[in-house]
């Protein structure tokens, strides 16, 4: 029976993980406070702060597999120094966030890969150069950059799907549910690049069983956003109208790119459409699955109405938020300012 250790566990994706490989025979553990949600049946959890002395003193045993996934400096090294040397395989969910540019592709340039240049990581406080900290001292306790017998580092894109804390993805479908007019960027130039929590984690399960080591981008197709919201509407069964803004009138109100509150998910910059736009061939050849992009929507929508539809979000907008902007808009824009996804459908048939 292969020995897994789970450094978390009981958040979103650790416990996704977790779930899958006791289902796969492993014998799992789970070191966590326990705070992120309930520990999976089937493991034994060690309840423990990791920022504390002896956090790891009844772990430093023989493991097949330990998947670290925090990117704390204070979490990562201590890990390191304690349970490196007891580790067969180590695996590093790190993120695509490491990755210095950002830069909208033209038509005809490749995806960007693995080899992209990383931010210099200088401010701890930053996610990405976290992260690309975590990489670096992951790398050269398990051998350095360029001897990884045993390290396998993943970076993920957007993780979506059922559980999702974030609110970033399961906004449009429950929002699309409701059907009526639904404020939404300007896609020309915008893509979608997500990758569903349950084939992320068993994808980590299986490569961890196969040993596999390097770099791997974790995530989905791209897809232009127009194209998702086609898929959304269908898949929602909606008739909901999709009223555009552009991205000045949006900025000037108030609206945020991406996540968080007073924001429009999944909305970035155009300037950054690179970051939507990664290459996820390794991925795919080391035998990575993704599901069709309206199941994921199907499964997010479920978990969207089994959690409440109006419920409190961390990002998005309040019905209220949107109804005032929607009025705002109509009041601003001239005729041709905002039009419908029928009107678009149209334009583009």
């Amino acid at each position: 029976m292969r020995r897994v250790l789970i450094l978390g566990g009981t958040g979103w994706l650790g416990r996704e993980i977790a779930r899958l490989a006791v289902a796969a025979g492993d014998s799992v553990t789970c070191l966590a406070r326990g705070e992120s949600g309930a520990a999976p049946a089937g493991i034994e959890f060690v309840q423990a702060d990791r920022r504390k002395p002896g956090a790891y003193a009844t772990l430093q045993r023989d493991w097949d597999e330990v998947i670290e996934l925090a990117y704390e400096p204070e979490l990562v090294q201590p890990a390191l120094d304690a349970l490196a040397r007891h580790a067969a395989h180590w695996t590093l969910v790190s993120t695509g966030s490491v990755y210095a540019s950002n830069d909208s592709l033209g038509p005809n340039e490749p995806l960007a890969d693995e080899t992209a240049a990383l931010v210099h990581p200088t401010d701890m406080d930053d996610y990405g150069h976290a992260k690309a900290a975590a990489e670096a001292a992951t790398a050269a306790a398990l051998g350095g950059r360029e001897n990884r017998p045993r390290l396998l580092t993943v970076r993920p894109g957007l993780i979506v799907g059922p559980g999702d804390p974030t609110d970033r993805f399961g906004y449009w479908p429950a929002r699309l549910q409701r059907g009526g007019a639904v404020l939404a960027p300007d896609t020309q130039s915008r893509f979608v690049q997500v990758i569903d929590v349950a084939d992320l984690a068993e994808w980590l399960v299986r490569a961890g069983r196969e040993r596999r080591t390097g770099i791997v981008n974790a995530v989905g197709d791209v897809h232009p956003m127009a194209d998702f919201f086609a898929q959304a509407l269908e898949a929602v069964r909606s008739d909901a109208d999709l009223v555009t803004a552009e991205d000045a009138w949006l900025v000037k109100h108030g609206v945020n790119y991406w996540a968080g509150p007073h924001s429009l998910p999944l909305w970035i910059p155009t300037a950054d459409a690179g970051l939507t736009q990664r290459s996820n061939r390794r991925y795919l050849e080391a035998g990575g699955t993704l599901r069709p992009l309206h199941e994921t929507i199907e499964r997010s929508l479920a978990d969207e109405v089994a959690r409440g539809v109006d419920r409190a979000r961390r990002s998005g907008l309040s019905s209220a938020e949107e109804r005032e902007l929607l009025t705002a808009l109509a009041r601003d824009a001239d005729p041709g300012a905002a039009f419908s996804v029928a009107q678009r459908r149209r334009d583009n048939n």
